[in-house]
């Protein structure tokens, strides 16, 4: 604990005023920002699309 006697929350609060939010709660990696498959995609086609590696698309 820190030496204060300010709670912890309380002082995460009051630097995120200061410093604003550094890190999200959630990163790009963690999220599923893919399109939705169009209706006449096959199931093949599917994987293959997500066989893709992160650098080309």
């Amino acid at each position: 604990m820190t030496t204060s006697d300010e709670p912890d929350w309380k002082r995460k609060q009051r630097l995120a005023e200061i410093f604003g939010d550094v890190l999200p709660s959630v990163t790009r990696d963690e999220k599923d920002d893919r399109p939705a498959p169009s209706k006449g995609e096959s199931a093949s086609e599917k994987w293959l699309k997500e066989q893709v590696p992160p650098h080309h698309g």
